[in-house]
Formats: structure tokens, sequence, C-alpha cells
């Protein structure tokens, strides 16, 4: 993967959302890995809510942050599972103006090298919704290094060739994080 050397670095905006009936915001690491990662490649924490797997309240929040003029991306991480509580496909699909199809494929194929078959259990994805990338991964912190290091990083680097999402996000001045 090439870098062309006149494209700049552009901080994005983005809102970590952790789906899960366990977690506290202290034992969060799946979205604290989010944070720590973003953070370091020099992107902005525009928001961070933890809720309960709750297929309404998932939607309502990540509507919100759709609708969101400072909000670019929304990483979601948990809900994506089989289980009858997990329900944050169910809950985003229906917001996306446009799926990413190929974003939930790269995930399912770099993952088989870390948990073999077991990644068609994955119901993850993403897709763009009023100029804001959503993205949707398991809970495991395993998943989101995966999801960040193997897709994420990348695709959120305007400098990354031949294309990222970088150019499809609302062009918004930075923020500062709102908890």
């Amino acid at each position: 993967m090439s870098h062309k050397a006149d494209a700049v670095f552009v901080p994005l905006n983005i809102a970590v959302l952790t789906v899960s009936d366990t977690r506290t915001l202290d034992t969060d690491t799946s979205g604290q890995l989010f944070v720590d990662r973003l953070t370091a490649a020099g992107h902005n924490l525009a928001a961070r809510v933890l809720l309960k797997d709750d297929l309404y309240k998932i939607r309502a929040q990540v509507a919100t942050w759709i609708a969101d003029d400072e909000i670019q991306v929304v990483l979601i991480t948990g809900g994506t599972g089989f289980t009858g509580r997990d329900s944050t496909p169910e809950a985003v699909a229906c917001l996306l103006d446009k799926q990413v199809d190929g974003f939930g494929e790269l995930f399912r194929q770099i993952s088989v090298a870390d948990i073999g078959t077991s990644t068609i259990q994955s119901r993850a994805l993403a897709g763009l919704a009023n100029g804001t990338l959503v993205c949707c991964l398991p809970g495991s912190t395993n998943a989101c290094r995966t999801g960040w290091d193997g897709i994420l990083a990348e695709q959120l680097d305007a400098r990354h060739r031949p294309c990222n999402f970088v150019a499809h996000l609302k062009p918004v001045a930075p923020c500062e994080s709102r908890g």
C-alpha cells in the first residue's frame, strides 16, 4: 500500500460506542483500544458511550451521531454475534445510506488467521450515512485490534492510496471530546 507524497493527514472526529451488558467504562478494553489507537493516529475522540445491548438505544445513539455535524466516524464494538441479545447490525443497518460490503468481508478474511472458521459468526459491517462512516465490530479486544490495524488505520488516513474513506466524509473542524 502506498502513500501519495503530496497528500496530508486529516484528523477525523471519531465517536466510540461500546455495546455490552457486562462491561463498564473502566472494564471496556475494546472501546479503550479504539480510543488509544485513534488518538495515537492523530484523530480526535469526539464522544465515547457505553450502552446495554438494546436495539433501540443503539439505534438512537448512532442516529444522533450521524445527524451531528461534527462527527465523521462512528466505531461500534459489541453486539455483532448470534446470541439473542446481539442486535447491533439490526440497529445500524437501517440507518445506512450505503453499505460497505467489503468491510465485513475483509474483516472476516483477516480474522481467519486468529479465530479460524469461527469468523463466519462475525456480523461485522460498515456503511455511510449523512457523510458519516459507521463501523460495527465484534466486542472482543482482539477483534477491535484486527479491525483497526487491518482496515481502519489505512481507510481513515487521507494519505492512503489508491483510496480511503476520508474524501466521503463530511468536512468539519476538529472537535473536543464530548464523552
